[in-house]
C-alpha cells in the first residue's frame, strides 16, 4: 500500500513539473512574439466562435521597456592604401561628333579629344578606315578613350537614304594592337509628333517646331496638289505631323517619312496618310481614301518661291511688254530641278534664250520645259520618273539671277503650269484594299490628334 502512495506521489510531481515547464515556455513565447500570438488566439477566437471578443494584447507596455545606449569607434581604413586606390583608378571618356568631308586622321580624333599617335596612325593606313570614315561627311562618330586620352574604341554609324539597314564601323584596341571591323545591323524606327503655327513661312515654322528640314519638305509635298505653298500659305494656318526617325543603336541618324499630316489652310483642313497597297508602291491618301498622288506635281522644285506668273510682263532683257508663257521660280544657283511628271526627254541641251534646257514629253501630247539650268543630269530620250532630278537652277541664257523658268504646253500650246496639280484626277483605295486601309486610317487617326495638341511652335 506504502508502494501505492509513493508511485502516485511521483506521478503527480511530474504532472507539476511539466505543467510548470509549459506554463514558461508559454510565458516566454508570449514575451518574444506578443502580436503574432495574439493574432493567432483573435483568429481562432473568431473563426471557431462566430462571436465578438475583446482581446488585450498581452505585449509589455513599451514605456516599461529598459533602454540602452551603445556607442562604438569606427577606425577608418588607412588614408594612404585610399589614396593608392584612386591613383590606381581608371576610368573612360566619352564623346561623339559628326564627320567632316575634310576630316583627317588627326583632326577627327583632335575633334573627339583623342591624343594618340598609335591610333591616327591606325586610322591612316587601315583599308576600312580610309574608305567608310575618312573624308565621309554627315556620320555620326563615338570616341571612348581613357583618362589619359589614348583611344580604346572608335565606332561610327551611317545609312543610305534607300537602305533599311546601317553600317557601323567599329575600331577598338587590343592586346594585339588596333582592329576594325565593318558590321550590318536594321534600323528601328521610332515616332515622333510635332506641330507648328504658319508666322512667316513653313520652314521658319519648322525649324521653331524642331521638325527636320526633310519632313518639312516631304510636308509640302504632300499637300502640294492641295495647297499653293509658294502663294496661299496665310499667318496663323497650321500643321500637324506624325513621322519616323530612324535609329541606330539608339541615335538617331537620319529621318524616315512622313506618317500621317494634318494642315490648315486658310480655315480649311487637309489631311494625309501613308498607306501601301499589297504588291504596289506606297503614297499618300486622304483619311477619305483618295489619293493625294496625282500625275503631275505643282512645282519642279521641293521649295522656293516663284517671281513670275503666267501673264503680260515687261521683260528685264527684251525691254517691252510680253506675254510670259510660263511661271519663273527664284532658287540659288544649284537648287535641283525635278521632273513634275514621268516622261521621256525630248531634249537637253542649249537653245538660245533658255540656255541649258531640258524638254519632257508627257503622254496625252503634254510637254514640260525647264529652263537657264546650270547643270543637266539627263540625256535625249531617257525615261524619266516624277520628281527624279533632271538638273539644277542656273542663270544660262536670257536671264538676269539664277532662277527657273517652267512651262507647260498641251499640243504645243502653253497653259497656266500652276493648275497641272489641281486638274489632274485623284486616284481611290482599291475595294479589295479598303478594309486595311480603314484599319491603318483607324489607327493612325489618334495618333494625328495627339500631334496636334503637341507644343505648338510660334515663328518669329
Amino acid at each position: 500500500m506504502a508502494h501505492q502512495f509513493e508511485d502516485i506521489r511521483l506521478q503527480v510531481h511530474g504532472l507539476i513539473a511539466t505543467a510548470q515547464a509549459l506554463f514558461q515556455h508559454i510565458v516566454g513565447t508570449l514575451q518574444r512574439h506578443p502580436q503574432r500570438v495574439t493574432a493567432v488566439v483573435a483568429a481562432a477566437l473568431l473563426g471557431g466562435g462566430g462571436g465578438a471578443f475583446a482581446l488585450a494584447t498581452l505585449a509589455p507596455d513599451a514605456s516599461e521597456l529598459p533602454v540602452g545606449v551603445v556607442v562604438e569607434a569606427v577606425q577608418p581604413l588607412p588614408y594612404e592604401s585610399q589614396a593608392a586606390l584612386l591613383d590606381n583608378h581608371s576610368f573612360n571618356l566619352f564623346r561623339s561628333d559628326v564627320t567632316r568631308s575634310t576630316d583627317t586622321a588627326q583632326s577627327l580624333l583632335a575633334r573627339l579629344g583623342v591624343r594618340d599617335a598609335e591610333a591616327s596612325a591606325f586610322l591612316r593606313n587601315n583599308p576600312i578606315s580610309q574608305k567608310h570614315l575618312l573624308a565621309r561627311s554627315g556620320r555620326l562618330v563615338t570616341a571612348e578613350a581613357d583618362d589619359r586620352n589614348a583611344l580604346r574604341k572608335l565606332v561610327s554609324r551611317w545609312s543610305a537614304d534607300d537602305e533599311g539597314s546601317f553600317h557601323r564601323l567599329v575600331v577598338e584596341k587590343t592586346n594585339q594592337g588596333f582592329q576594325a571591323k565593318l558590321e550590318t545591323a536594321p534600323l528601328t524606327a521610332s515616332t515622333q509628333l510635332a506641330s507648328g503655327v504658319i508666322r512667316t513661312s513653313l520652314f521658319a515654322a519648322t525649324d521653331d517646331a524642331r521638325i527636320p528640314d526633310a519632313i518639312a519638305v516631304n510636308l509640302a509635298e504632300i499637300f502640294s496638289s492641295e495647297i499653293d505653298f509658294h502663294r496661299s500659305l496665310r499667318k496663323g494656318d497650321r500643321f500637324s505631323v506624325v513621322y519616323e526617325t530612324l535609329e541606330a543603336d539608339g541615335e538617331p541618324v537620319r529621318t524616315g517619312r512622313v506618317l500621317s499630316a494634318e494642315f490648315v489652310n486658310n480655315g480649311k483642313t487637309y489631311q494625309a496618310i501613308w498607306f501601301q497597297e499589297p504588291g504596289q508602291k506606297g503614297g499618300y491618301y486622304t483619311l477619305g481614301g483618295q489619293s493625294l498622288r496625282r500625275p503631275y506635281l505643282a512645282s519642279p522644285m521641293a521649295f522656293s518661291r516663284m517671281t513670275s506668273g503666267f501673264k503680260m510682263r515687261f521683260h528685264p532683257i527684251l525691254q517691252t511688254w510680253r506675254a510670259h508663257l510660263g511661271v519663273d521660280y527664284a532658287a540659288p544657283t544649284g537648287t535641283p530641278v525635278r521632273a513634275v511628271g514621268g516622261g521621256v526627254v525630248d531634249f537637253a541641251g542649249a537653245q538660245g534664250g533658255f540656255g541649258n534646257v531640258v524638254f519632257i514629253k508627257h503622254r496625252n501630247n503634254h510637254t514640260t520645259v525647264y529652263a537657264h539650268l546650270s547643270r543637266i543630269h539627263v540625256r535625249k530620250g531617257q525615261s524619266v520618273e516624277q520628281g527624279q532630278h533632271i538638273g539644277a537652277v542656273g542663270a544660262t541664257g536670257w536671264a538676269t539671277g539664277p532662277h527657273l523658268h517652267f512651262e507647260f504646253r498641251v499640243n504645243g500650246v502653253h497653259k497656266d503650269p500652276t493648275m497641272l496639280a489641281r486638274q489632274s484626277e485623284a486616284i481611290p483605295v482599291s475595294a479589295s484594299a479598303r478594309p486595311l486601309f480603314d484599319r491603318t486610317a483607324a489607327g493612325m487617326r489618334p495618333k494625328l490628334a495627339a500631334a496636334a495638341l503637341a507644343t505648338v511652335a510660334s515663328a518669329q
